[in-house]
C-alpha cells in the first residue's frame, strides 16, 4: 500500500515538473520556421536585425532564417515561387504583381521604413547644386524600382529631366552599382547606407543630398507575403508583426551607437564608426517607421511617385493589397 502511495506521489511530481518546464517557453523544435528575403543588406533595415539579434522573433515562437535576394525583381520572384515566406522589399513590387491580375496578390502587412533610403553621392562636387547634374552622367538604380523612381521624382522636383538633361545609366545590376561607380562609371550615383559612408571615408565620393528627405514619406520598405500564405498562417504573421514592433520601439528609444552594437554581426566588414554614422543619418531624417502601420497618405504619395515615373497602369486601391490588421493588433499586444 505504501509503495502505491509513493509511486502516485512520484508521478505527481514528474507531471508537475513537466508542466512547469513546458510553461517556460517553446523549445527550438516547436518554433515555426519562417524565411525572410530582404531586398539588400543595409542598416536601412535596422529594426529587422534588431528583432533577430535581440531574440524578439524567437520570443514569439519563430525560427527565422534571413536571406538576401539582391534587387526587388529577384525578391518578388523568390516570394512568388515560395522560396521565401515573407519579403522585405519596396511596396511597388506588390503593385506590379497586382497590376498583372494575380489571383494570389501580395499583401503589405508591416511597414519598416517610411522614406527613400538612398543618397546622392558625387564623385567630385565641392559646391553642390542640383543644376550641376545637368550634362552629367548619373548612375541610377533599376528602372521601375523604388530607388530609381524616388530619384527621378526628386530630379523633376528640381526641374531636371532625368531622360533629357543628363546621361542616365539604368542597366547596371543592383549588386554592381557601387562597384561600377568605384571603378569610374558616372559623375553621380544613388546609394544606400552604409555604402555611401564607406565611399566618403575612402574618398571615392561625397554624400551631397538625401533622396529620402527630398521625396517625402512613403511606404518605402514593407514586409509582405502572398495572400494565400497569410490566410493559412495568420498567427505566424501576427507573431512576426508583434516582434517587429518591439524592435521598432527599441530602435526609436536607443541611439545610433547602441543600435550599431546590436546589428554589427550583420555587417562584418563595415567599420563600427561607419555603422554608427549611417544609422544616425537614417534616424535624423526619420527613415525608420515607429510602428508597422502603412499610412494611406503615404501610400498615395507612393502612387504619385510611381505615376510620375510612368510605372502605373492605374492607381492601385489602398485596401486591395494593404492589410493593417496585424499592425494594429501588434501595437495593442506590445502595450500589454
Amino acid at each position: 500500500m505504501k509503495r502505491k502511495v509513493w509511486l502516485s506521489l512520484l508521478l505527481v511530481v514528474v507531471l508537475t515538473t513537466m508542466a512547469a518546464l513546458a510553461g517556460c517557453g517553446k523549445s527550438s523544435s516547436e518554433k515555426t520556421k519562417l524565411t525572410i528575403g530582404e531586398v539588400t543588406r543595409s542598416v536601412f533595415y535596422a529594426p529587422e536585425y534588431v528583432a533577430l539579434a535581440k531574440g524578439f522573433f524567437a520570443d514569439e515562437g519563430l525560427d527565422v532564417t534571413l536571406t538576401t535576394t539582391a534587387g526587388g525583381d529577384k525578391t518578388m520572384t523568390a516570394l512568388l515561387s515560395n522560396t521565401i515566406d515573407v519579403a522585405l522589399v519596396g511596396s511597388e513590387t506588390s503593385i506590379y504583381v497586382y497590376q498583372q491580375g494575380s489571383d494570389d496578390p501580395v499583401i503589405n502587412f508591416a511597414q519598416v521604413t517610411q522614406t527613400d533610403g538612398t543618397f546622392l553621392v558625387a564623385r567630385n562636387d565641392a559646391n553642390f547644386d542640383w543644376n550641376n547634374l545637368k550634362g552629367s552622367t548619373f548612375l541610377g538604380q533599376r528602372k521601375g524600382g523604388m530607388p530609381q523612381m524616388a530619384g527621378e521624382f526628386t530630379l523633376k522636383k528640381h526641374n531636371i529631366d532625368p531622360h533629357a538633361d543628363l546621361e542616365l545609366i539604368q542597366n547596371v545590376d543592383f549588386a554592381n552599382i557601387a562597384p561600377a561607380f568605384a571603378s569610374g562609371t558616372g559623375d553621380y550615383v544613388q546609394l544606400f547606407e552604409p555604402t555611401a559612408s564607406v565611399f566618403e571615408k575612402e574618398g571615392t565620393g561625397k554624400v551631397v543630398a538625401s533622396f529620402g528627405v527630398e521625396s517625402g514619406h512613403l511606404p518605402y520598405t514593407v514586409f509582405m507575403a502572398k495572400q494565400s500564405y497569410i490566410k493559412k498562417n495568420t498567427a505566424v504573421i501576427q507573431s512576426f508583426t508583434d516582434a517587429l514592433h518591439r524592435a521598432q520601439l527599441w530602435v526609436q528609444e536607443n541611439d545610433a551607437a547602441a543600435i550599431a552594437e546590436v546589428v554589427a554581426p550583420y555587417f562584418d566588414n563595415v567599420d563600427k564608426e561607419i555603422l554608427i554614422s549611417s544609422i544616425d543619418r537614417y534616424k535624423q531624417q526619420g527613415s525608420y517607421a515607429t510602428d508597422p502601420i502603412i499610412d494611406e497618405g503615404e501610400w498615395n504619395n507612393l502612387l504619385d511617385v510611381m505615376t510620375s515615373a510612368g510605372e502605373l497602369k492605374e492607381r492601385t486601391e489602398y485596401s486591395k493589397i494593404v492589410d493593417n490588421s496585424f499592425a494594429e493588433k501588434a501595437i495593442e499586444d506590445v502595450k500589454k
